[in-house]
């Protein structure tokens, strides 16, 4: 597994999607938290989901979960990804994107790099060990987050 980027920006600036669940039943939300490194001496992705997520179920649910990111193109879509739940609308269905099979789960045809992911770990961001002006910008009026560590199984890439 190799993958070769500008790390810092792919969350930040390129947006990413998350996706979890099977062929089957799943559902995917653009994240621009996260985070690439190690843990116990394994390759990890880390993702933040809001509990009030429909996401989330999924991640709760099920044992792996992509990370996927896009060409600058799809760059609307991503935000449809971002703004609208799939409990409300079809995304997986979505102009533009190709639900394909990721391992166990599921990623998109047009996605220029995957990381499928096993989750490792899942807790609830605490609020109390947070900064007061970060609980208040973020947590204020909407739902914790939950963090989930995956370990990184496989890269699969465009290029």
């Amino acid at each position: 597994m190799e993958l070769n980027t500008e790390i810092f920006s792919q969350f930040d600036k390129k947006w990413a999607l998350l996706t979890a669940g099977t062929m089957d039943s799943f559902n995917s939300m653009t994240v621009s938290w996260g985070g690439l490194g190690t843990i116990w001496n394994k390759p990890v992705a880390t993702v933040y989901v809001r509990t009030s997520r429909y996401t989330h179920e999924f991640m709760d649910k099920g044992d792996y979960f992509t990370v996927s990111f896009y060409p600058e193109s799809l760059k609307q879509t991503l935000g449809v990804f971002g703004s609208k739940s799939g409990r409300d609308i079809d995304k997986m269905n979505y102009e533009g994107l190709t639900p394909a099979t990721a391992g166990e789960t599921v990623t998109f045809a047009e996605a220029e790099i995957t990381l499928v992911c096993k989750k490792l770990f899942m807790q609830q961001l605490d609020v109390n060990n947070i900064p007061e002006d970060i609980v208040q910008r973020f947590y204020s009026s909407d739902a914790p987050h939950d963090m989930y560590i995956g370990e990184v199984v496989d890269i699969i890439s465009k290029g």
